[in-house]
């Protein structure tokens, strides 16, 4: 029987790999023109028009590249527009959420604690918060506030403040910081979209028909591209998160990812200030740590002081019942409790450990029945779990496992849609 169980595991594994190479590309892109433009020096044979000019040497050979503000007299014959990296970028993100957090919402994107959903209306906010940021951004930036950059920047965080702690009062907190983050990035692709690129048509359809482009195109489009740029980073930090409990499992996860949008502020702004001085502001770099200690002590704040009566009598979703009642339950359900419940728990026993692994918790048989296809792909069908098999979990427990997973169905078609 074909495993589809471990084929939709990989197609996740194929489309996070796609999403990780275009986003270095996209990034790499970006910080590239960042430190180009602020790097820009004046020449007395500069060409007319041109802005500033810089020497480089990589690889061996030495680049000569000068800037037009606007635009040159002559369009040359080959020109490279940098779009796909952002397009690809986005695409594949919004896939691997789809397969994630869409396909898994029961799991992942449902917290019947905080706001108990329906698949599909949890689907549905998911997609409206992603959409009403991008719409809220730009209305802001069309407002009559767009000619102060400052004033932009301190709305635009308030918005941010906000979205985090709405986004952590319906969705699981590992949701809700990835949520915030492709918000974000939903921003920076769709200014390349809808206003750098389009800007920088008309510039070009201007140049072929003999036209000298109007500045203000360039203007706005190096506006967005100066958010895209602060913005970046954090972007990074929360797609990121879901590897981290200490993030996102906490009740002031909503204030941690504020946090980091500062830190995106401070460590880029050393940076531009680098490229463009020579010298960055030390000052930056003993903020960041401050807010990063900060965020830390944040994170150690709460800890599991629920009931654990009710965890155990928390209703099963349909699919989780599926496993509950399955043949070899019992026996898997031995074996996980023996060999991986010290470190997924509320309050983990292994020394060190503060926090549940990406905060998946394996003490009840409601979280075993819950978490039946990661303990399959995890423990049964890998050995990534227990790491190192620290806990000496047997080749005959790993085959009790496969063995219940396979009974409820869980590696066919059918039962791949079930779980989801």
């Amino acid at each position: 029987m074909y495993d589809f169980a471990i084929a939709w595991d990989w197609l996740a594994f194929g489309v996070r790999w796609l999403h990780v190479i275009t986003g270095i590309a996209w990034i790499g892109a970006s910080f590239y023109f960042i430190a180009l433009d602020l790097g820009l020096r004046k020449a007395d044979d500069l060409p007319v028009g041109a802005h500033g000019e810089e020497w480089e040497v990589h690889g061996g050979g030495f680049y000569h590249t000068t800037k037009y503000l606007v635009a040159p007299d002559r369009l040359p014959e080959h020109l490279t527009w940098h779009k796909w990296q952002a397009y690809w970028t986005w695409l594949s993100g919004a896939a691997l959420l789809a397969i994630v957090y869409w396909a898994g919402a029961e799991l992942f994107l449902i917290d019947p604690a905080k706001a108990d959903l329906a698949t599909w209306q949890a689907i549905g906010l998911s997609a409206a918060f992603i959409a009403v940021g991008w719409l809220g951004y730009d209305a802001l930036c069309r407002s009559p506030l767009k000619s102060n950059a400052t004033a932009v920047m301190l709305v635009l965080f308030a918005g941010i403040v906000v979205a985090s702690w709405a986004l952590n009062q319906v969705f699981t907190g590992r949701a809700a910081l990835l949520h915030l983050g492709a918000m974000t990035a939903t921003i920076m692709t769709a200014n390349v979209f809808f206003i750098i690129m389009p800007n920088q048509r008309i510039v070009v359809a201007d140049l072929k028909a003999g036209r000298a482009p109007d500045p203000k195109y360039g203007q706005i489009a190096k506006l967005r591209s100066m958010h895209n740029n602060y913005l970046t980073l954090p972007v990074l930090f929360l797609m990121l998160s879901n590897h981290y409990p200490l993030a996102f499992g906490t009740q002031y996860a909503w204030i941690i990812a504020c946090l980091v949008f500062l830190t995106g502020v401070t460590i880029r702004h050393y940076f531009n200030t680098l490229h463009l001085t020579g010298s960055g502001p030390v000052w930056t770099w003993g903020a960041t740590a401050v807010l990063l200690v900060l965020m830390a002590w944040l994170s150690t704040v709460s800890s599991f002081d629920g009931d654990y009566d009710t965890v155990e009598a928390a209703p099963l979703t349909p699919a989780a019942q599926r496993f509950a009642d399955a043949e070899g339950f019992e026996d898997a359900a031995n074996v996980v409790l023996g060999r991986c419940s010290m470190c997924h728990a509320r309050e983990p026993n292994w020394d060190g450990m503060h926090w549940a692994p990406k905060g998946v918790h394996l003490e009840t048989e409601a979280d075993i029945a819950s978490h039946a296809r990661q303990i399959y792909l995890q423990s049964g069908v890998s050995h990534a779990m227990p790491p190192a098999n620290l806990t000496d979990m047997t080749e005959a427990e790993r085959a009790m496992v496969r063995a219940w997973f396979r009974d409820a169905g869980g590696t066919s078609l059918a039962g791949l849609r079930a779980d989801q």
